[in-house]
């Protein structure tokens, strides 16, 4: 029976192990952008603490074994259990120390796990398992532990537990298995009213962690943004943010602002009529994320518009945007209009597997601040926007600032003309974000920016539509390379230019 619950102890210890360095590499690529960089940093700091611990192993004295074991899971649960909870204030508090807490975090839960299994295998040996037996049972649940957290994480936990809460759950059952220990092996073990003690003090600030961890959050948003927030949600793919200051709504995708409802209007003006203005006979118009529905909003006024297909890979996102009357009033109930085809995809499966052509195609994905986002502006991804779009259709792709970040700007420029697109830039200034970038495109049509709209504007008229399209020295073109997929060098820009400006 003891033989069992020290195997049973290893399945668990691994999934422990595995979960915090997923939240750790989650929550990283959340806060500082970058998912592999993140993600490769952490997992090598991780493996190598796991090899520093597992040599001071060999230091524990063999009487010691099964309490050394149990004061480890209580410091691992400790650690690892307020780990999400503590990166996350400390970076919303105080940001110039995240990265250094992040790694001193990442190192010691890794030493504490690295100690672990050799402990294990210490203690089995002493109740007489054949080494073979030993290795194998170790291993074996090593690795299931290592799989069902893999498969649990982004599909249960991230999303509807939240990485903070997340994190104190796995803290609780670290903390389970020392108190599990200590009552299986009080026989063997010194001073057990002291460890249950400990034990019971760390489950008790874990279980209050948990059922605040809300709290905790919204005080790490509020001040991390500042403002009231109105609605949070964590999804399989990002965190979104919503923040009211008086009547100014916010969008934050992964802590990145992606509108503010008070000058919104100028970026989707600007996003949609210099496309749709020139195609009097456009009638199918496609959108490639646009989750919020604003630019919806500004296709849907254009009567000769019959059907708009927007793809927008997170469900939550267009939800919110359907169902909260506050949004809905902002983007005018444009999912509900008859003519809107709403689909949840990633927008490169779905222009593979579709044989829908547009007249006109609108791509509003977030800035390429990840490759998972880089793919999405690659010559491949492109290519297949090209085959949707008819030889006299035009297509626009928001493409960062052309200002502050003009090496990734101009490799986007530089990415669509390598699919044989005429490509015509143009910026225009949202004072919320500063002078921001478009980039026009289009299969054969030869283009010239409209002097005049059909529908009525608030920001765009003859003479700022004639000025978008001028760049001033301070942003002239650059000659770059395309963002090809295997490389992602829009990524690389795209980090360097903002890097640059950003304090």
């Amino acid at each position: 029976m003891t033989k069992k619950i020290l195997i049973l102890s290893v399945f668990v210890v691994a999934s422990c192990g595995l979960a915090y360095e997923l939240i750790a590499g989650a929550l990283s690529s959340y806060l500082l952008g970058d998912s592999i960089l993140q993600f490769s940093t952490i997992i090598g700091c991780y493996l190598f603490a796991m090899g520093v611990g597992a040599h001071f192993s060999k230091y524990v004295r063999d009487e010691d074994v099964l309490s050394r074991f149990v004061d480890i899971e209580l410091a691992v649960g400790l650690v690892g259990g307020l780990s999400a909870a503590v990166l996350f204030l400390t970076f919303s508090w105080m940001a110039a120390p995240f990265r250094t807490l992040l790694y001193v975090m990442v190192f010691l839960i890794g030493a504490f796990v690295g100690m672990e299994v050799p402990l294990v295998m210490r203690a089995l040996n002493e109740r007489k398992t054949e080494f073979n037996e030993l290795v194998s049972r170790v291993l074996t649940f090593d690795y299931l532990g290592a799989l069902a957290v893999s498969l649990l994480f982004p599909l249960v936990l991230a999303p509807y537990l939240g990485l903070v809460r997340t994190g104190f759950l796995f803290g609780m059952l670290n903390v389970g298995v020392a108190l599990w220990t200590i009552t299986a092996f009080r026989t063997e073990l010194k001073n057990v009213s002291g460890r249950m003690l400990r034990a019971a003090s760390v489950m008790c600030v874990l279980v209050f962690g948990f059922a605040f961890a809300d709290k905790m959050t919204y005080w790490g948003e509020h001040g991390l943004f500042g403002d009231e927030i109105v609605y949070a949600t964590t999804t399989p793919y990002q965190r979104l943010v919503i923040t009211r200051w008086k009547d100014d709504l916010r969008l934050y995708i992964n802590g990145n602002l992606q509108f503010s409802s008070r000058d919104e209007y100028r970026y989707h003006e600007a996003l949609v009529h210099p496309v749709l203005q020139p195609l009097p006979w456009a009638r199918r118009v496609l959108v490639l994320g646009g989750g919020d529905g604003l630019a919806l909003r500004e296709i849907l006024r254009y009567p000769n518009v019959e059907q708009v297909t927007l793809v927008d890979l997170d469900p939550a996102m267009t939800g919110a945007f359907t169902k909260r009357e506050e949004l809905v009033k902002l983007n005018h109930g444009s999912f509900s209009d008859k003519r809107v085809r709403v689909i949840n995809a990633d927008a490169a499966i779905w222009l593979q597997h579709s044989d829908d052509m547009f007249d006109a195609v609108i791509v509003d994905f977030p800035d390429p601040s990840s490759f998972a986002l880089g793919k999405l502006y690659s010559v491949p991804f492109y290519g297949m926007v090209k085959k949707h779009l008819s030889a006299n259709g035009l297509m626009v792709v928001q493409s960062t600032s052309p200002f502050f970040a003009p090496h990734a700007y101009w490799t986007i420029d530089a990415t669509l003309r390598e699919v044989g697109l005429k490509t015509y830039p143009y910026h225009a200034y949202v004072p919320s974000f500063g002078e921001w970038g478009f980039i026009l495109a289009t299969p054969q049509a030869d283009y010239k920016p409209p002097t005049a709209y059909r529908l009525p504007m608030r920001y765009l008229n003859a003479e700022t539509t004639r000025e978008m399209f001028i760049f001033p020295p301070d942003m002239k073109a650059l000659p770059m390379e395309p963002n090809r997929l295997n490389t992602q060098s829009l990524v690389h820009e795209f980090e360097q230019d903002w890097r640059r400006v950003i304090r």
